[in-house]
């Protein structure tokens, strides 16, 4: 059913362009965000030449390789893809059946989506968003104890949106009708 409902959404290239632009979005946030500030100053700078100013943002996406371990890295690009492709097919099936959307889809893919972006994380900083929040409860010592260090959160992320994915397929192929 996954195998007939992606043909039927990306035939269209205005989804392709709709995942791709999202997945590229969701990449380049998740590899920029623990450079913010550094990113911040850098615009900010007067001094510094447009050139670089554009430069140096699209030179840290690099980062993924040198600041991310192997498993953060794999479930962040597997998050973004996963949530373009999300996205996508969300958008089809609301363009399509708008009345008929069901909780589980939905609620699935938000589920995968937040447990996805509170893992993202590097090997500097472990899973940053979810470093931050728990912070403010003290509860940030937890992660130490996680095996991996709260790459758990991303591979969540990934199953999550595996899930929404699947259920989003379902319902393109075989929609909830009521029979008479």
């Amino acid at each position: 059913m996954l195998f007939q409902a992606l043909p039927k959404v990306f035939g269209n290239p205005a989804y392709v362009l709709i995942a791709g632009g999202v997945s590229l979005t969701v990449f380049a946030l998740a590899v920029l965000l623990p450079n913010a500030s550094l990113i911040g100053i850098v615009v900010g700078s007067p001094d510094i030449p447009l050139s670089q100013k554009l430069g140096i943002p699209l030179s840290l996406l690099g980062s993924i390789i040198t600041n991310f371990t192997a498993l953060s890295a794999l479930s962040t690009i597997a998050i973004a893809v996963l949530f373009g492709i999300n996205v996508a097919m969300m958008v089809y099936f609301l363009r399509r059946k708008i009345s008929e959307v069901k909780k589980m889809g939905i609620t699935t893919g938000f589920l995968g989506v937040t447990s996805g972006i509170v893992g993202i994380g590097c090997a500097a900083c472990g899973s940053f968003l979810l470093t931050s929040a728990l912070s403010l409860f003290g509860a940030s010592g937890i992660l130490a104890f996680l095996p991996l260090a709260g790459g758990e959160f991303g591979i969540l992320g990934v199953i999550l949106l595996a899930i929404s994915i699947h259920s989003i397929a379902k319902q393109i192929q075989h929609p909830a009708i009521c029979e008479i």
